[in-house]
């Protein structure tokens, strides 16, 4: 008896240790491109609703070294899941060919490339860069469509010094006259050169993809062998992202407190106008809205690549849209619109 008993108890241990190993949240690691900043509330608007946490996933978020660096990261796996420039990815795949990277949420329906200027370098359109100097850091994911940009404005770009700058360095060179205009992402030079005493009427952003630009932003990607093993892990993750962009969208107010919780160091306010900056530029467009978060139109990326190829010299054929972007892991259109 005491020995059926003794089995039973060991059974019964068994049982709940195989069911609470069964429940255990799947620990996930996620990498940012950049700080923690206001365009990063979705993340971590997700986190604090819990979110991740009804998809069964314990999701630890890190910033990042950037739009372009962070996509090696992915592609070795030290982050199964990051947020990067899907057109940097293009160029990584086509020197990584063996690296099956994806995109599987479009997070940035336009991208923030842009060309920043102050009113005093007179520069109210493309041609006004002609007779100037663009300080550009050689690495940065917006210098790097320039001569898309160069070719859809028909500028002489003969006619523009490029001055390689350092990413410290960009916005304080534009605020001493150094240099007449930068290239960077609108909602962080926009708010360094505030900080550096420019008057925000003074501050001229020239969005890219106003002036011909067609190419699509950042997105959710994540490392081939991660995804193949743990698809539901992706789904869960993207369908959880999903809602804390709508829930951001909806209330930005609200969702830039859990950016701060996390940067106690920053200034709140100017936080908020760069998260409004960019969900008005770059998250919330017109085909957003008409059809949800997260998806992409193939017509379009098959254009973006071939802009990117005129940037870009590629060694092996040119990718097709399938081959940058899936849409296997996203949930049904209807609950991905606000």
């Amino acid at each position: 008896m005491f020995r059926q008993l003794g089995l039973s108890v060991v059974a019964g241990a068994a049982l709940l240790a195989s069911a609470l190993s069964a429940s255990a949240d799947t620990d996930v690691k996620f990498a940012l491109d950049w700080k923690f900043e206001g365009p990063s509330a979705p993340y971590f608007v997700a986190l604090d609703k819990g979110y991740y946490k009804a998809e069964g996933l314990n999701v630890t978020i890190d910033s990042g070294p950037g739009s372009v660096a962070g996509i090696a990261r992915v592609a070795a796996g030290t982050y199964p899941i990051g947020f990067f420039d899907i057109n940097s990815l293009a160029r990584f795949r086509d020197q990584n060919p063996d690296k099956d990277v994806k995109g599987v949420l479009m997070v940035y329906d336009k991208p923030p490339f842009s060309i920043v200027s102050i009113a005093k370098s007179g520069i109210n359109g493309p041609k006004d860069l002609e007779g100037k100097i663009l300080g550009a850091p050689a690495p940065d994911g917006a210098f790097a469509q320039w001569k898309a940009f160069v070719k859809e404005n028909k500028i002489d770009d003969s006619k523009v010094k490029i001055e390689n700058v350092g990413f410290p360095v960009r916005e304080p060179m534009l605020a001493d006259g150094k240099v007449d205009a930068i290239t960077g992402f609108s909602f962080s030079s926009y708010f360094n050169l505030m900080s550096k005493g420019i008057a925000e009427k003074d501050i001229k952003v020239m969005l890219m993809s106003d002036y011909g630009i067609v190419l699509y932003g950042n997105a959710i990607m994540v490392n081939p062998e991660f995804a193949k093993a743990n698809p539901k892990v992706v789904a869960g993750f993207v369908r959880a992202t999903v809602k804390g962009i709508i829930d951001t969208i909806k209330d930005p107010e609200t969702a830039i407190k859990s950016v701060m919780k996390r940067n106690e160091t920053a200034d709140e306010k100017i936080e908020l106008a760069r998260l409004k900056m960019s969900l008005k530029d770059n998250f919330v467009t017109p085909w957003v809205k008409a059809n949800g978060v997260g998806g992409i139109d193939e017509k379009r990326m098959t254009d973006a690549i071939d802009q990117i190829a005129v940037t870009y010299e590629f060694k092996n054929p040119k990718p097709k849209a399938a081959d940058l972007f899936t849409s296997d892991y996203l949930p049904p259109a209807d609950t991905r619109k606000f």
